[in-house]
């Protein structure tokens, strides 16, 4: 991050009209212990010169770490407020492309909604929100407002970009349509999984087999640490998926093509570069 970058996002931080994702700004950005954890963890997937798509940016703090170990990455992300606050802080890098859109099975258009006090849980997917309905953990969480968004696939994303090395995927449980827009391996990705949709990554492990992903392991939360350090079936990581508690809350399972051969095992960190 350069010191312009700092500048910008010190100013979204006051900025009224940006009141909503203030707290995430706070969160994302600034905590230089937790930019070093995720460096280190994704280091594994993503090297210099690579590129990296990031499907459900927010407010971009997963593209400050592509970027910091130097890959190039668009990002895709439907979110009006969401899109002025990574306009303004990667307004000086070329590297990274900005996708007005969800990824979806197909491309056209559809309804997003919006959760203007938790933008983060914002959603393409009206299961989503009837699945929090109730559940604990999601009390209070209200989509209030509805707009209509453009759909990309992730195939479409790589006609126009290239092959990525990598695709981060989180999306509140929109993961399965994003990987049915997708018809071809990639070396590795992540899709995110909540307790309350596991059908969703039933499916998702479903899609991933079917085009060849044969290793999977899984990182609880927002802690970079996977929980087998190795990688398993997919019909492990259904059943481990499905026995979960309900207060585990959400996740994402890392998932590889070839055995996972392009880059070491997710117990062994590479060194710094």
């Amino acid at each position: 991050m350069t010191a312009a970058t700092d500048t910008r996002i010190a100013a979204l931080r006051t900025d009224p009209a940006m009141s909503l994702l203030h707290r995430s700004l706070d969160v994302y950005y600034g905590d230089a212990e937790r930019d070093a954890r995720m460096d280190a963890f994704y280091s594994r997937f993503v090297a210099e010169g690579d590129l990296v798509f990031d499907v459900g940016s927010h407010v971009g703090d997963h593209i400050a770490s592509f970027r910091r170990l130097g890959a190039r990455v668009v990002a895709v992300e439907p979110q009006p407020l969401c899109l002025r606050a990574l306009r303004a802080i990667y307004a000086d890098d070329d590297q990274v492309t900005l996708v007005e859109a969800v990824c979806g099975a197909t491309p056209g258009s559809t309804r997003f909604h919006v959760n203007s006090a938790n933008p983060t849980v914002s959603t393409a997917s009206p299961d989503f929100v009837r699945a929090a309905e109730g559940a604990g953990g999601w009390e209070g969480e209200v989509w209030d407002a509805d707009i209509e968004v453009p759909v990309v696939t992730v195939d479409a994303l790589i006609a126009e970009y290239g092959v990525p090395t990598f695709a981060k995927i989180d999306v509140e449980g929109f993961e399965d349509e994003v990987l049915a827009g997708l018809t071809r391996p990639l070396p590795a990705l992540s899709f995110e999984f909540t307790t309350i949709a596991r059908p969703v990554a039933h499916r998702c492990l479903d899609r991933l087999t079917a085009l060849g992903f044969d290793g999977f392991d899984v990182a609880l939360g927002d802690d970079k640490s996977m929980t087998f350090q190795r990688w398993v079936s997919a019909t492990d990581m259904t059943t481990h998926l499905a026995a979960l508690p309900h207060d585990a809350n959400s996740g994402d399972v890392y998932c590889v093509s070839g055995g996972g051969s392009r880059r070491p095992p997710p117990h062994r960190d590479p060194k710094r570069r």
